[in-house]
């Protein structure tokens, strides 16, 4: 059993770490306020860019004048995975749950004789998924010197990407984050970035079937000039909506952690309380039998 010492040097050891867990809940209950408003914010812009793509490209899919972007190379051989994590830990499985569904696809593809090449951006994506895929991690990015994150920093990940997409590195790119839905759910989310995913609702739009206030239109210029400039501006919105879907999602996460951890210390320093008291009970009983056994023996 325990002494009385190693009991209290335990009940304090686990209310100093409560007031740790309290500290770091209430710091990002205050950042989620600004990350959630900033995702929220984002998801229109990113929302009506894709309908714009979809007006544009409905006449253009599978055509000859479409752009690569929107086409693809015509091959489905080498796979590239870019994981958004965070760089920092104790926010649940916000960083874990990403990094598995990017293994599970990867693993897919493997059985499948593609080929996975990866990049990550934030330090602990890099250190889940480099256990397993060390070989196909090509480039990595830490987020900790861009915070907040900011559209220039989401266009130089799509610098990069385009560049290698030129050069032929790849035939399609598929981007992983978690979706910021409530601060106790945070839904990881599969994107393909290239060639450009619309959704069908969009496609019929640029088919010009759709019903209603939605009419025929000409663009000046043509679809296929636009399409050229739009298309790697909406990958880089794509990729700060993630971004930015990614900062809600992990304050989320780590304030919903850290309240777990908190009503479990306060648990903790409950039951310990009780088996010190009960100790020193026991201690104290034990004393005034000794003392009382020796006045009778005398």
């Amino acid at each position: 059993m325990p002494s009385l010492k190693d009991l209290r040097n335990r009940i304090t050891s686990v209310k100093a770490t409560q007031k740790i867990t309290k500290a770091m809940q209430m710091v990002a209950a205050a950042k989620l306020r600004r990350a959630q408003t900033a995702a929220e914010n984002g998801r229109p812009y990113a929302e009506k860019m894709a309908q714009v793509l979809g007006n544009l490209a409905g006449n253009l899919i599978g055509g000859v004048g479409a752009p690569r972007l929107l086409s693809g190379t015509g091959r489905d051989q080498t796979h590239l995975l870019v994981v958004c994590t965070g760089d920092r830990g104790l926010a649940g499985a916000f960083n874990s749950s990403i990094a598995r569904l990017a293994r599970d696809h990867a693993n897919r593809l493997t059985a499948e004789g593609k080929t996975v090449k990866i990049i990550t951006v934030g330090k602990k994506g890099l250190d889940i998924l480099r256990r397993q895929f060390r070989e196909q991690i090509i480039a990595s990015r830490d987020i900790r010197g861009n915070k907040p994150v900011d559209y220039p920093f989401a266009a130089e990940i799509a610098d990069d990407i385009l560049n290698r997409f030129e050069a032929g590195e790849f035939d399609v790119a598929t981007l992983f984050y978690s979706e910021f839905r409530s601060v106790i759910s945070q839904i990881p989310t599969a994107q393909r970035i290239i060639p450009a995913e619309l959704s069908e609702a969009d496609a019929t739009k640029g088919n010009g079937k759709a019903a209603g206030a939605d009419a025929a239109m000409e663009f000046e210029p043509n679809e296929e000039t636009i399409l050229e400039t739009l298309l790697p501006k909406n990958l880089t919105v794509q990729i700060f909506r993630a971004l930015l879907e990614n900062a809600a999602s992990e304050q989320g996460a780590r304030m919903s952690a850290m309240d777990s951890a908190t009503r479990n210390a306060g648990e903790m320093i409950k039951k310990q309380t009780l088996v010190y008291n009960r100790t020193r009970q026991a201690m104290i009983t034990k004393e005034l039998i000794e003392i009382i056994s020796g006045a009778e023996a005398l």
